[in-house]
């Protein structure tokens, strides 16, 4: 297989990270991603396919690790597999750090002082989070609610938050003012701090806000900490936020109570802070926020706890008003929407027990499977047999999401 260096596809990359639609030359070192991709890599190494030629300056064999990478597109990589790679580029920090959490859980984690401190950043696009429409007072809350969600699914505690904001020049002040209103509204319910960041000019509105915390006494949730026989539950409903964008996109006709309880539910998720303090004091130990739908969270769980999953998909949480609208598509919205910001952790019997009596109905609780040996997401149906659903969850750089 002779191919031009300047348009080589053959990616040199872990198998682990599910490429589709491309051709993967797995090696038996993983020096062609190591932390620093050295341009001047000419280590021996051996495709297991057998018959591929690589060219390289020089002859064939092993080619340059920067001719392989800069070939990739971030579609066909995916957002977690730019993630994995960029983890393995940039220095994550020695023992003069104290990390306990770095890239690849909801927030960051290292050992303070007096605590363990959290922090996490997300980012609002226009045109990729939210259109041009949507009310300024209902971004501000929203850019803040999401990293807020992250500290809660790590069981912490906010407290400071850094607001980066680039706008357009015909921006109209009195819209900058209900944007942070926003803001303020919600860090105020949570005790928060605005406490800077940075504005700056943009041919669209992009909003990116940093949430500094602590982790409680009792220790943190992780994404790592499912083990075989937990039971998985989920805090609230699921869907909600999904429905409420397509009603919108679809010009859906609505009742006002469904069209008002949709619309909250995508620009003013709820994030479960103190439900996640709770949990950690009762004893779970892994959880995961819903954001980019439930079972692409729940496989970022099994992937980080190296287990398996299965879900009954009758099981999961949803509200009358979203299946008086979508009916049976509202199972999909629940298990793929995505952005519900509830609670998704796993625990012992006993503790889910105490967990769902101590939130009672104002939190309720409903347990949507267990976690098992094996690697993986199983959905089951009522019969108990696979259940097929397109759409795993959102990807920023897949296509159609």
């Amino acid at each position: 297989m002779e191919r031009d260096e300047a348009t080589l596809r053959i990616f040199v990359i872990p198998e682990e990270w599910g490429l589709k639609g491309v051709e993967t030359v797995s090696m038996k070192q993983v020096h062609p991603l190591d932390a620093r991709l050295r341009e001047d890599d000419r280590e021996s190494c051996e495709s297991v396919r057998t018959g591929v030629r690589l060219r390289r300056t020089g002859g064939w064999g092993c080619p340059r690790v920067s001719s392989i990478i800069w070939a990739m597109k971030v579609s066909e990589l995916g957002e977690f597999g730019l993630i994995g790679l960029l983890a393995r580029i940039v220095p994550q920090g020695g023992p003069e750090h104290r990390m306990l959490l770095g890239i690849g859980d909801d927030a960051a984690a290292w050992q303070g002082d007096d605590s363990t401190v959290l922090a996490t950043t997300d980012a609002m696009v226009e045109g990729v989070h939210f259109t041009g429409g949507t009310p300024w007072w209902q971004l501000g809350w929203k850019a803040l609610a999401v990293n807020l969600s992250d500290i809660a699914a790590m069981g912490g505690v906010p407290t400071h938050a850094l607001v980066n904001l680039s706008l357009p020049g015909d921006t109209e002040v009195e819209d900058v003012k209900q944007l942070y209103r926003g803001l303020a509204d919600l860090a105020g319910r949570h005790q928060v701090a605005i406490v800077g960041g940075n504005i700056t000019r943009a041919p669209l509105i992009m909003i990116t806000v940093t949430v500094i915390g602590r982790g409680l006494v009792e220790g943190l949730l992780m994404r790592s900490r499912a083990v075989p026989g937990d039971l998985v539950a989920v805090t609230g409903y699921l869907g909600a936020a999904a429905a409420g964008l397509r009603a919108l996109s679809e010009k859906i006709d609505v009742s006002p109570q469904a069209a008002a309880y949709l619309n909250k539910a995508r620009l003013q998720p709820q994030p479960r802070i103190a439900e996640g303090q709770l949990m950690v004091k009762l004893g779970v130990r892994a959880a995961i926020d819903v954001s980019d739908g439930l079972l692409a969270d729940l496989g970022h769980v099994c992937k980080a706890s190296n287990v398996g999953a299965t879900v009954r998909a009758e099981a999961v949480p949803v509200h009358p008003l979203v299946e008086g609208v979508f009916r049976n598509d509202a199972r999909r919205l629940a298990l793929t929407g995505g952005e519900d910001y509830e609670l998704l952790f796993t625990a012992s019997q006993r503790v889910m027990e105490e967990v769902r009596a101590a939130l009672g109905a104002e939190c309720p609780v409903t347990v949507i499977g267990e976690i098992t040996h094996g690697t993986g997401v199983v959905l089951l149906g009522e019969d108990g047999k696979p259940y097929h659903i397109d759409g795993p969850g959102w990807d920023h750089f897949r296509k159609g999401g």
